[in-house]
């Protein structure tokens, strides 16, 4: 029975389904009125027919290949627009709509194009020439579509002339976001550059190095295959393959081309993922050959078929292998199914793709669903046409769930998106003019028009909780961020190692190198103090050189002595140089060292000094002979120095300073000397402390010697000074980082430098200028001989003391008769004593000590 109804249905076929146009309106797929006009652009069909290898004449051919996913998007798109017009979107504005097959075809697409460009209510329908479109109205205002990116750029050159918005809802190539080339187009979905990124994170974190590729020769094929290769290099990925496929069904070559490829894919055993930018029916002849070729591979799909439902109908599909996809975010399209629950009741008068699906569902009622989409596109590759009666339109009602089960839910969105992003552009566009009169505004007014502001360069898209991704909110890129393009989804990371950004910007900033200049504010007066300490070394060298026999300069430990400490200042003074300019390995290697081991030898020799003086005026015996046997000033001063010389040896031979680029600042690269090792660092500096302090103790014992040729108090401050410094160094030195970190230590070195030489040289250099008389021999025997004798005479005082308390006690307890008489015999005798003992000890000091503590000075 049902063999003769399908047999009854093929003799009543009376006419073709889908004819070359006669006239313009018969172009128009869909189309229904209203006070702005929108174009729609869908590849409804899978080709178009040409009876020859060549057109012989410039006439748009019939298509065929009924393609029911596109038929969805036409109707999504309808669908979106009966939505604004049924809502106070645009109140009391309706938006209408022609739509136009492309049958999957540059041409027919093109054709339809210039129908958009015509004239706005002109009965002949021509495109004017225009140097300036500004003023001009064409026929739509907006055009959604195309799907496919060759057709898109096609169209979208042409559409630029005059400057109509266009939306495309799957249209993916990178190029397209190229706003100096296609000034007028806009997507709702991403470009394939994310695409692309993806695929070859998701490879290479699965662990594939061993790919093929299968695109199309277009220039959405090209493009994708470019872009794609770049990110598989950057993730060590390689293409074993490139097999490249003829755009269009139509091209005679496709099916020996799909044969090559299969055969390629054969003959690569080692190959197992192979990446597929192809169309849906690409796709579906490839995928077809293979199985029957026992092909069995992970196919890696892009977007443009990754959720084609026209795929997953064919027999044995799962013989194939996995096939993992990429695909475009979903929403809520629950609306949509209620509209295909009632599409019934639609009238088909200007819907000639919803007319055909009817006649084609008509012819294919009595097969099953699973086989449904195969036998409405095998109807469709031939001239029939079917009468439409009452009891079929019950039928297709009935069974309109397999449009439901058809619909691709991302495409759908996508599509609801492009419609509504154009809905807010108009509705701000009327707010301030009558968008019932036709001519209220130019398509080009629109084109920067959006639910949500465009974000520029230095900003990023942050969604709200609207459904739509179109509305979003633009937020700045936070610090070390950037974003170059408009509208990106994130903003990328710069390279935080060589690379900055401000808060909102469109680039990546290269880092400053910085370190302590020699142009630098801070770092010249630190020279020039650094050159005023040099200049006082120099003059008072030659001060106590002019003055080489003066006793100021003997009691200084000799021209020699003083030689060798002036130069340890010399030094010093000249470290500071290597803390300044650009750092080096060898100015790493130096600065420390020369500090610490002529900073160790300048206070080892006034250590010596110190000592010397605390011997020369020392009245206790026992430590007379401490120091005696203690003071050996040469084998001290080359211990002592040695000894640091050794650390500092150490240092640099197992972890010596080295140069280092401190990246953690955000803007700049710190170029500095990193220590090597804090321990080494922290040993040396602990070292010449240990020394200061001995010589703090020495110099603080012989502080009230003779006032003009005493160095013991000046020595004190000196390493007072000393301490005060470093140990504000040491906090001030840990928290501080920076160019200027060196410049703490200058700080350091110039502090203690001039304080030890200050305490040192200057009184003396004070009493050699301006002191005069008492820097002769006569005035410093006069000086030592008065200190020398008052402190006999106190040495004197104490024994008398000693002897007077011992009498005393061998004179207790007398008997009464005897006590006034005793007491006065007594005072009589003690009293000659005392004065016979003071009087021979002073004379005897007085002889002897004199001659004794000058030769030892």
């Amino acid at each position: 029975m049902a063999l003769l109804i399908i047999l009854i249905t093929c003799l009543m076929v009376i006419l073709a389904t889908s004819q070359p146009c006669q006239t313009p309106d018969d172009f128009v797929a869909v189309t229904s009125p209203g006070h702005i006009m929108i174009g729609g652009l869908f590849a409804i069909h899978e080709k178009m027919l040409s009876s020859e290898d060549h057109p012989r004449r410039p006439q748009i051919q019939k298509c065929v290949g009924f393609e029911v996913s596109a038929f969805l998007q036409t109707l999504a798109m309808i669908h979106s627009i009966e939505m604004i017009n049924n809502s106070t979107l645009l109140s009391g504005v309706k938006l209408g709509y022609e739509i136009y097959d492309t049958c999957t075809e540059v041409t027919a697409a093109m054709a339809a194009t210039l129908r958009f460009l015509s004239k706005f209510n002109c009965s002949r329908e021509t495109v004017e020439f225009q140097c300036d479109y500004s003023s001009y109205m064409p026929r739509v205002k907006a055009v959604i579509g195309a799907g496919y990116s060759e057709i898109t750029m096609a169209v979208s050159r042409m559409l630029n002339l005059q400057l109509i918005p266009q939306v495309s809802y799957e249209s993916t190539a990178e190029i397209l976001s190229d706003k100096i080339r296609f000034p007028s187009f806009l997507r709702t979905v991403p470009s394939d550059f994310y695409q692309t990124k993806a695929m070859a994170h998701l490879i290479q974190k699965s662990g594939w190095n061993w790919i093929g590729i299968i695109t199309t020769d277009d220039d959405y094929g090209r493009l994708a295959l470019n872009t794609f290769a770049i990110q598989a290099a950057a993730n060590n990925v390689c293409i074993a393959f490139k097999e490249v496929l003829p755009a269009f069904l139509s091209d005679n070559t496709i099916e020996v081309r799909i044969n090559q490829t299969l055969e390629k894919i054969i003959a690569e055993a080692q190959v197992n993922v192979i990446v597929v930018f192809l169309r849906r029916f690409h796709v579906f002849n490839l995928f077809n050959k293979a199985i029957e070729r026992n092909i069995n591979k992970i196919w890696i799909a892009s977007d443009n078929w990754s959720t084609a439902t026209k795929i997953i109908t064919i027999p044995n599909v799962k013989k194939l292998g996995k096939v993992v996809g990429f695909t475009f975010r979903r929403g809520n399209i629950s609306s949509f199914h209620t509209f295909l629950q009632t599409l019934h009741t639609h009238p088909n008068d200007n819907n000639k793709p919803l007319h055909e699906y009817a006649v084609l569902f008509s012819a294919c009622e009595h097969v099953k669903d699973s086989d449904l989409s195969r036998c409405i596109y095998n109807y469709s590759q031939g001239t029939l046409t079917y009468r439409v009666n009452k009891a079929v339109k019950r039928n297709f009602f009935m069974r309109n769930d397999f449009l439901w089960h058809f619909t691709e839910p991302g495409l759908i969105h996508s599509i609801q998106l492009a419609v509504f992003a154009l809905g807010y552009a108009i509705r701000d566009l009327c707010q301030a003019r009558d968008c019932q009169n036709p001519n209220a505004f130019q398509p080009w007014e629109q084109t920067l028009s959006k639910c949500s502001k465009e974000c520029s360069p230095g900003e990023m898209k942050k969604t709200t909780r609207s459904q739509h991704i179109c509305c979003y909110e633009c937020v700045s890129c936070p610090e070390n961020h950037y974003s170059n393009q408009t509208d990106m989804d994130h903003c990328i990371l710069c390279n935080n190692e060589t690379h900055w950004a401000p808060v909102r910007s469109a680039t990546c900033l290269e880092k400053e190198v910085e370190y302590l200049n020699w142009n630098d504010s801070l770092a010249l007066l630190l020279v020039a103090l650094s050159l005023l300490g040099i200049i006082f070394v120099l003059a008072i060298g030659i001060i106590f050189t002019r003055n080489l026999n003066t006793p100021v300069v003997k009691s200084s430990g000799g021209l020699l002595v003083c030689y060798v400490i002036l130069l340890c200042h010399f030094l010093n003074f000249a470290s500071t140089g290597f803390f300044i300019g650009e750092p080096q390995d060898f100015t790493c290697k130096t600065r420390q060292t020369l500090f610490g081991v002529t900073f160790t030898l300048c206070v080892s020799c006034i250590l010596m000094k110190s000592l010397k003086i605390l011997l020369a005026f020392s009245f206790d015996p026992n430590l007379q002979n401490f120091l005696k046997c203690l003071y050996k000033p040469i084998p001290i001063i080359f211990t002592c120095t040695g000894i640091q010389v050794v650390i500092c040896t150490l240092w640099l031979i197992f972890a010596a300073p080295t140069v280092e680029e401190n990246v953690s600042l955000p803007r700049v690269i710190i170029l500095e000397c990193e220590e090597g090792s804090i321990l080494a660092f922290g040993t040396m500096l602990g070292y010449i402390a240990i020394l200061a302090f001995i010589c703090f103790i020495f110099a603080f014992k012989g502080r009230k010697l003779p006032e003009n040729y005493n160095e013991a108090k000046f020595i004190t401050f000196g390493m007072l000074i000393y301490f005060i410094a470093w140990i504000t160094f040491i906090p001030v030195y840990a928290t501080t980082f920076g160019k200027y970190l060196p410049a703490v230590e200058i700080i350091v070195i110039l502090i203690s430098n001039y304080g030890i030489l200050c305490c040192t040289f200057f009184p003396k250099c004070y009493v050699i200028l301006c002191k005069q008389e008492t820097n002769t021999k006569s005035a410093f025997l006069e000086l030592i001989y008065s200190y020398s004798s008052h402190s006999a005479g106190n040495l004197a005082m104490s024994h008398t003391s000693l002897d007077s308390t011992n009498s005393n006690i061998t004179m207790t307890h007398p008997s009464p008769s005897e006590n006034t008489a005793a007491w006065q015999k007594s005072k009589d005798l003690q009293a000659q004593p005392v004065a016979q003992i003071c009087r021979e000890n002073v004379t005897k000091f007085s002889k002897t000590f004199p001659r004794k503590r000058i030769s030892s000075i």
